[in-house]
């Protein structure tokens, strides 16, 4: 079975490198070379509408934040994973929602909000740690032949104004006292991989997606491959 998969993956802000783009680079060169499946490659959701998404089996959010989305595209995307018609996996700036960050001028997308886990975005390890994740749903498929624990060279580390533990699925939280170098922007408990089981849609988000070198680490690999075949396969 062939998986038609959407990525959304921003290279340029203003004309100018975006900070994710070597990750966005090697994810689109990683995908390249997974066998079963077919994807188009977008910078930006815009262009998302209902007829364009009838084509597609999975959402890949490499890297666009949750806002600057257009009114068309915000409603196909919900009508897309409240019917079921596809799924999603967002990773790292999927996370990036919350009045923090959403420019004042962009009216609130409540629905994201709910999608996410509601939680906002509150800061992040400007300069980046390492750090340990521990899987706590092992028997999850995302996680068929990924270490129980494993560690991530290079991320920034969100925290959020709460656990969005009450309202998701929790697949999976970091280990806050790894990090490496120690940091004192915490949260206690610190979900970083997850699904919401209350639409339709398969989802996924996994926070881990900001420096290329995670298409070095074999343990992330297979949880991405995982994720987009579990998601667009429903």
């Amino acid at each position: 079975m062939t998986l038609a998969v959407l990525a959304i993956g921003e290279l340029t802000v203003g004309g100018e490198p975006e900070i994710h783009a070597p990750f966005v680079a090697a994810a689109t060169a990683w995908l390249s070379t997974e066998p079963g499946l077919k994807v188009t490659h977008l910078q930006s959701p815009d262009p998302l509408t209902d007829r364009l998404l009838a084509d597609y089996d999975l959402i890949l959010q490499l890297n666009y934040t949750p806002f600057r989305w257009n009114a068309t595209a915000r409603a196909a995307f919900e009508k897309y994973l409240e019917t079921g018609r596809g799924g999603w996996v967002g990773l790292h700036h999927a996370g990036l929602y919350g009045p923090v960050v959403t420019p004042e001028s962009e009216p609130p997308w409540t629905w994201f909000h709910d999608f996410l886990g509601r939680i906002n975005y509150r800061d992040y390890i400007a300069s980046c740690a390492s750090a340990t994740v521990h899987v706590e749903d092992g028997s999850h498929p995302l996680f068929e032949g990924v270490p129980a624990a494993f560690r991530v060279e290079t991320d920034e580390w969100y925290v959020w104004d709460s656990s969005p533990r009450p309202h998701v699925h929790v697949l999976a939280t970091v280990d806050e006292h790894s990090y490496d170098p120690a940091s004192a922007i915490r949260m206690g408990d610190h979900p970083v991989i997850w699904t919401n089981p209350n639409h339709p849609g398969r989802n996924a988000y996994i926070f881990m997606g900001h420096h290329p070198d995670l298409f070095q680490n074999p343990a992330y690999v297979t949880l991405l491959r995982n994720a987009i075949r579990w998601a667009g396969a429903a």
